[in-house]
């Protein structure tokens, strides 16, 4: 008899924390009442070749000499996000577009070769990220077993 009590009230207390988490969730996926909710053939309207602050619109590139040769000869494939999170020196990218004509079918980029490596490298420079700093004059000492 005790054990079925002990069920009952267990599950009733797990049904209503499953309820009060749902209302609560609901509540927490609304947007603020500051937000502009638009709908996607509105988005879809909007101006994807608009410039504000310096940063293209429909790609997140800066805006500098050659973000329209990237913009027509690299979108065309991937997104310019793939581009930009790659961060090569002249080398990198010059290897990377030779592999790109001899696997993927990217045409010859004639001129604009030279204007989108030099956009990259100059807007999307290699950061040297990685790992953090090796450890240096530490005093080790061994763990008795």
């Amino acid at each position: 008899m005790l054990y079925r009590l002990l069920i009952v009230v267990c599950t009733t207390v797990l049904i209503a924390a499953a309820v009060l988490f749902y209302f609560h969730s609901e509540t927490q996926l609304q947007p603020p009442a500051s937000a502009t909710i638009i709908t996607r053939e509105q988005a879809s309207q909007r101006n994807p070749d608009a410039i504000e602050n310096g940063i293209h619109l429909g790609t997140g590139l800066i805006v500098a000499d050659g973000y329209r040769e990237v913009i027509n000869n690299c979108t065309q494939c991937h997104s310019a996000s793939l581009v930009t999170q790659n961060r090569m020196d002249a080398k990198g990218w010059e290897a990377t577009i030779r592999w790109m004509q001899e696997t993927q079918n990217l045409w010859d980029l004639g001129k604009n070769k030279a204007l989108i490596i030099d956009y990259l490298v100059t807007n999307y420079p290699v950061e040297n990220k990685g790992r953090r700093v090796p450890l240096k004059d530490i005093e080790w000492y061994r763990l008795n077993q």
